[in-house]
């Protein structure tokens, strides 16, 4: 197709084709007849054939606009189509989608096998993909490589949609029968204790180190693990202190023997939440994901099988 290509050329000779008459195609796109003759002119040049022709007072199609009025009443309705509004309705009983959904290990423990049996019962044809999360990258989102990033907002670029899901925060955690457990919890009892670590980048400092470092105290880093969940099992069976979120531990301490207890230094709350790329603000099914996705985290109980 020339570069340079009418395509409003279309809708006059889907008139035509479906009129076979100028005056009438004239009509029905509200044009003047002698402006709806010079449309005819382009399009004989355009397609090389005459497409109507005189037969006594009428005009007839010619074998080529037969051959076309189908095909081309069938793009300009497929054009209209695509520059309506999406329709409201949407059945999930027969919707047949991938979504993926980038969040880090922690999310996914406490919310994946929730997200999944509400997807079971309303979606079940749906499929879910939890990809792992290596860092705060916006491309897979502006690529399309991702339907829904979850996680702490991060430099996700100013066109990507935000919305808050829930409100954490860090806890330590530590074995039962910890020698930590048996008295205050100071700043200084915390600090001096050997602790493991979760970072996926080897960055081994965070706000608690600040707060820590504010006071004239520092942790000692035994141990980088790239999950949370080698961290408690870590904290489970040795002596070491684990920084986990709370909504992490939550879910994982029904498995494991472990304790937690709020930091004796003061730190923010965290806010987790779900972003997406604004191709997908009105489609209907990535809208329903996202009332899912919300629903769930802010309400814990929906969702459980």
């Amino acid at each position: 197709m020339p570069a340079d290509a009418d395509l409003n050329l279309l809708i006059a000779l889907n008139a035509l084709l479906s009129e076979g008459s100028v005056s009438r195609a004239a009509e029905r796109l509200g044009l003047s007849e002698s402006a709806m003759s010079r449309t005819l002119a382009r399009l004989r040049e355009a397609t090389g054939d005459e497409l109507l022709v005189r037969a006594g007072r009428a005009m007839v199609p010619t074998p080529r606009a037969l051959a076309l009025r189908d095909r081309v009443k069938a793009l300009v309705e497929d054009a209209s189509a695509v520059l309506q509004p999406a329709g409201p309705d949407l059945n999930l009983g027969t919707l047949e989608r991938m979504f993926t959904v980038r969040a880090n290990d922690g999310f996914i423990e406490a919310f994946a096998h929730r997200l999944a049996a509400r997807t079971a019962r309303e979606a079940p044809a749906v499929r879910l993909r939890f990809a792992p999360k290596p860092d705060k990258d916006v491309r897979p989102l502006r690529e399309g490589l991702i339907d829904l990033d979850v996680g702490v907002l991060g430099d996700s670029g100013p066109e990507v949609r935000v919305q808050a899901l829930y409100r954490d925060r860090f806890v330590a955690v530590v074995r039962e029968g910890h020698p930590l457990l048996e008295g205050e919890i100071t700043p200084e009892r915390y600090a001096a204790c050997d602790h493991v670590v979760t970072s996926r980048r080897g960055l081994i400092t965070g706000p608690v180190d600040d707060m820590l470092a504010a006071v004239g105290l520092k942790r000692k880093i035994a141990v980088v693990v790239p999950s949370f969940g080698t961290a408690l099992s870590t904290a489970a069976v040795t002596d070491m202190v684990a920084l986990i979120p709370e909504s992490y531990f939550e879910h994982a301490r029904a498995r494991i023997a472990l304790r937690s207890f709020e930091l004796p230094v003061p730190t923010e709350h965290i806010t987790i939440s779900q972003m997406w790329h604004p191709r997908f603000d009105r489609d209907p099914a990535h809208r329903w994901l996202r009332g899912v996705v919300l629903e769930v985290c802010r309400n814990p109980g929906v969702g459980a099988a």
